[in-house]
């Protein structure tokens, strides 16, 4: 329906074995003019290339304030919770009806970032060896309180299995 839009930026340096651990927006890194020139530089490559769903395109940022394009992600990734955070966007609800053919219900200008958002990722590893830890959970405490959103997917005593990787 030619309504591209953004939907800000997550800032995801600290990672381990390439995989983002933390993820936080807005990203402390940018000013609001280079956000927006990123946003801009984000819808515009989505156009290029006719994209009609979710996805999340991907920039390093150097420290002049230059950004290069890495990829473009065309799904929704594991940090959506960040963004859905702060606009009040439900980002796979979105994706859905945007590929049953449904027009987006918002303009760029609709867009409202508010707050500030921080996602952990857990890693099961042995601090002192760094290697990947499996086994039993024997105690899990979950975080709450007004503003926490936990998406777990571990319990008390649920396993953490071999079959995957540690993240």
């Amino acid at each position: 329906h030619r309504n591209v839009i953004h939907l800000g930026e997550r800032e995801c340096s600290i990672q381990r074995r390439y995989q983002k651990v933390i993820e936080e927006a807005p990203s402390v890194a940018l000013t609001k003019r280079l956000r927006d020139r990123m946003g801009s530089v984000a819808v515009k490559a989505a156009q290029a290339v006719g994209y009609t769903n979710v996805g999340t395109i991907e920039f390093l940022l150097d420290p002049h304030d230059q950004f290069y394009f890495i990829e473009m992600n065309t799904r929704v990734q594991v940090e959506h919770p960040v963004t859905e955070m702060m606009t009040g966007i439900d980002v796979v609800e979105a994706g859905i009806r945007s590929a049953a053919g449904e027009p987006l219900p918002w303009r760029q200008r609709d867009i409202v970032f508010s707050g500030h958002t921080i996602e952990c990722r857990i890693v099961a590893e042995d601090p002192l060896t760094m290697l990947p830890s499996p086994g039993t959970i024997s105690s899990y405490h979950q975080p709450g309180g007004i503003g926490v959103r936990v998406e777990a997917g571990v319990a008390e005593n649920s396993t953490v299995p071999i079959f995957y990787d540690s993240l």
